[in-house]
This record gives C-alpha cells, structure tokens and sequence, in this order.
C-alpha cells in the first residue's frame, strides 16, 4: 500500500516521462531503521519501495543486495555498486559519485537515560569521558562529525556495529550510553524489533550545536554509471523529492516527534 502511494504522486507529475536505462542499476543496502528494513532477504521501507515506484514509473530496473553498511560503503567506493543510498552529502563521497539531494537531514545524541545531564555540544559530549558511544561502521554525516568521531576514539570510547538494531542492542544492555545518528533512523530500528520496542518511548534526543542540518539522497557512481543513465537517474530521483513522494513516504513511516528536528524536505 505504501508502495502504491509513493507511485500515485510519481504518476501524478509530468516531469517523470520514461527514462532510457540501459542497464538493471546494482543497489546494495543496509538496514537503517524504517528508511531500509530488511526481513530475511527481501527489503521494504521507504528507499527500496521509492526506487521500486520509480521503476514501475519509468521502465528502470534496481536489483538490491543485503549487506553491513561498512561493506555497502566499500563496494560503492571500489565502483562495484551503482548507487549509495540513504547517504548524506559529504565531500568525501563527492569525489567517488554524483550526489542527488532528497531530504534535509541531522545527526543528534540519542540516549534513553531521562536523569543524566542534558547534553548541547560535542564539546560537552568530550568532557563527558564516562559516556561510551556506540556508532554504526561506515556512518558519515560530514567533516564535524569525523572529527568527533577521531576524537572520541583517541579517548577510547567508542563501540562500533554493523547496523542500527547492534547499536540499539548495546544502549538496551548497558554497554554504552548513547549514539550519534539521525534519530529516525534508531526509532525505525528500535520500533520494528519486539526485543528493544519498549525503548521506542524512551527515546532522548539531543542536537549536538555543532552537527548541523545536511542533505541526505542518493550517490550515483562516476565510475560504474555512464552519462547518460546518469541523467536518466538524476531526473527521476529529482523529480521523486520535487513532487514530495520522498517526503510524503517519510510521513507514512515515521511519527512526527520523530521527524521533527531530524529530517525535513529540501
């Protein structure tokens, strides 16, 4: 049914006319909340059913593969994937693709420890040295946070996990503290997985003042994408966040208080 309603408001614009892939496009993912959740070997949520609805819309063909976010981020570097997706725009990830804006992103700490101090800035997160941090391999929200991350490893307190749910499994534990991430991207992990779903209402989310608002979207591979299913990509996916299907799928998956002061449209 999502499905379809992503499709409805790809129908209902113009702009989409059929696209010439000339290939079925290789796309890798990794779990990542309710924007990629995958259930054995199959893969729902709002990325793959967004790419699924504009297949059907343009004749283009998307083949997706299960796999850690760190291996997803390597096959796109070595040329072996065709897109990168969700990804936020950093610069790194500029010199290996060609970057489609979709959504207005930010990271945040999250926790679900209601009597600790509030936390504003990463400078207070570093003097905070009992706070153990656990982040997902291969996560990138910009040069800030590299920084945090260097630093927060040089003090030797961080845990690093193949996924969102192995991040969630160590806050559920006790093992760490808190996390780095998009919010919606936790609550999506936390809220479809019966073991840790009660945390779902304990979720502390605080903005770090210096993790600010990026954009998140699509990387299309400079070296295994040719110019002219680059443009055909380009277009589509355009056209999907300019038509507000991105959004609107959003929406559906995610509740507001989650959405609000974590992703928001372009």
């Amino acid at each position: 049914m999502r499905a379809l309603s992503v499709l409805g408001s790809l129908l209902a614009l113009p702009a989409l006319a059929h696209a010439a892939c000339t290939r079925p496009f290789s796309v890798p993912m990794s779990p990542t909340g309710s924007s990629v959740a995958v259930s054995g070997r199959s893969v729902g949520g709002v990325y793959p059913e967004l790419l699924r609805a504009i297949g059907a819309r343009s004749g283009c063909a998307f083949t997706f593969s299960i796999v850690p976010r760190a291996r997803q981020e390597a096959l796109f570097e070595t040329g072996q994937a065709d897109l990168l997706l969700p990804a936020t725009h950093t610069g790194r990830r500029d010199q290996l693709g060609y970057f489609v804006p979709l959504i207005a992103n930010r990271p945040a700490a999250i926790s679900f420890d209601a009597n600790r101090a509030p936390l504003h800035s990463v400078r207070e997160l570093l003097e905070h040295k009992e706070l153990r941090v656990a982040l997902v391999r291969g996560y990138d929200y910009g040069e800030a946070y590299a920084a945090l991350v260097k630093s927060l490893t040089a003090q030797h307190r961080i845990m690093l996990e193949a996924d969102p749910m192995g991040v969630a499994r160590l806050l559920h534990a006790g093992y760490a503290d808190l996390t780095i991430m998009a919010p919606n991207i936790l609550a999506g992990a936390v809220r479809g997985d019966a073991r840790v779903a009660a945390m779902y209402a304990k979720l502390r989310i605080e903005p770090l003042d210096e993790l600010p608002w990026g954009e998140s979207g699509v990387y299309i591979s400079k070296k295994a994408v040719t110019a002219e299913d680059r443009a055909a990509l380009e277009n589509l996916l355009g056209g999907a966040a300019k038509s507000g299907a991105v959004w609107d799928a959003f929406k559906r998956y995610y509740a507001p208080d989650i959405l609000s002061g974590s992703i928001r449209p372009r």
